[in-house]
């Protein structure tokens, strides 16, 4: 997909998810229900501390009409930008979501402050966490990681505008700029926002809120026989998830903050300033280090038309690994010198959290498959995640970590 104007939005972010109820738990096998009820006793480790000092985020009392946007987003303008007259702001909608809706306002000739408002797309709220998100946007922020968040308002965001161009799957492949997301990538697994805790994933709690979230059956019979022919069966899902536990947990992977969510439309690249900024936080939060590298590498294979072909090979995942590593001890204030075998560990730890990836988005395109208006198939691309992941699930296991 050709892109000409970049800047800091949901260009292509297929994707929201969040918290539906504990209740959930009780439908999983008894074995994970077991395990996650622990999880209630550790909800401080998940919790991400925003810094004292982070500017406050005003919240607008203003709900957009997706019907008739005009209005609200000028009452937003208004507020944040007093100095625009009302009658000279142009507004461009950015087409490519299908989670949420990007509009641009900006007044002149030109793009270049632009106040992004992002609108939250129909039901969404059941699938992302909106105050993780923002808690989230202003930890990255006050890091020099994400663009300025200006406010809320009642059913979405505005925030900056950033430079660059958001990157296609061939982009993410060259020398320069994948050496700038691996190092990029590093400080954000690097930055402490647990105020003191000890920092716990919660991919599995998250994954068995999900799986209880999926459709049995759907209403239209052609739909319906796509799901039970071509999806994986919830038995053989639930299986899959108590063998993902039990196979991942005990890899060593540590657990930073992650982005979870870095595919090539996420990703903008400056190329003036020498530099790349992620964008789209709506899955941003602790989880083990090799998922938020794994699921970076599983989207290598595109979005639009998504080939699995292009998932990167073993001497180009050592060099991007070797790259992260260097950065992330850097930032760790540790000795950037990387050895072969800790380049192998990761190795190792990421192609085996790629599974987890291509499970999680599985899922949550199931749940959008039930939910979602948007015209695009996600039965389909529920099929595609869990085709690979049962293909990819051979190779990976037979892998171990270096003596």
């Amino acid at each position: 997909m050709h892109r000409e104007t970049l800047w800091g939005g949901s260009v292509s972010s297929l994707r929201g998810v969040a918290a539906p109820t504990t209740r959930i738990i009780l439908l999983l096998p008894p074995q994970l229900s077991e395990r996650f009820s622990e999880e209630k006793h550790i909800i401080m480790a998940n919790y991400i501390h925003v810094p004292d000092k982070a500017p406050a985020v005003p919240k607008i009392d203003v709900t957009l009409d997706e019907g008739d946007y005009r209005p609200g987003a000028l009452r937003l303008i208004k507020a944040l930008r007093p100095n625009w007259k009302p009658s000279e702001v142009k507004m461009k909608f950015f087409t490519d979501g299908i989670t949420n809706k990007l509009l641009g306002c900006y007044v002149g000739p030109v793009m270049r402050d632009v106040v992004l408002v992002r609108i939250y797309g129909n039901k969404t709220e059941l699938l992302v966490d909106r105050e993780n998100e923002v808690k989230s946007f202003r930890v990255l922020q006050a890091h020099r990681c994400a663009p300025r968040l200006y406010c809320t308002f009642n059913n979405g965001l505005c925030y900056e505008f950033l430079q660059g161009s958001a990157l296609e799957p061939e982009d993410i492949r060259s020398p320069p700029v994948f050496r700038l997301i691996a190092r990029q990538l590093a400080k954000y697994h690097a930055i402490h926002a647990h105020n003191g805790w000890v920092p716990q994933s919660d991919l599995w709690l998250k994954l068995s809120k999900y799986f209880a979230l999926i459709p049995r059956y759907f209403k239209d019979p052609e739909r319906n026989e796509r799901l039970n022919m071509e999806v994986p069966s919830p038995q053989r899902l639930g299986e899959e998830l108590l063998w993902l536990q039990q196979n991942l947990s005990t890899l060593g992977s540590p657990v930073v903050l992650c982005h979870n969510d870095l595919l090539c439309k996420n990703i903008i690249y400056n190329q003036q300033a020498g530099n790349v900024k992620f964008i789209d936080y709506e899955y941003a939060g602790y989880n083990y280090q090799a998922y938020d590298i794994g699921n970076h590498f599983n989207e290598f294979a595109g979005l639009n038309e998504v080939d699995y072909s292009n998932y990167p090979e073993r001497g180009f995942q050592l060099k991007w690994l070797r790259s992260y590593l260097e950065a992330y001890k850097e930032h760790k204030g540790q000795s950037s010198m990387v050895t072969d075998r800790e380049v192998e560990e990761l190795y190792v730890q990421v192609n085996k959290f790629a599974l987890a990836s291509h499970f999680f988005w599985g899922l949550w395109a199931l749940i959008q498959a039930k939910f979602s208006t948007i015209d695009f198939d996600f039965l389909g691309y529920a099929v595609l995640r869990f085709n690979q992941y049962f293909k990819m699930k051979p190779e990976v296991t037979a892998l171990t970590l270096p003596e």
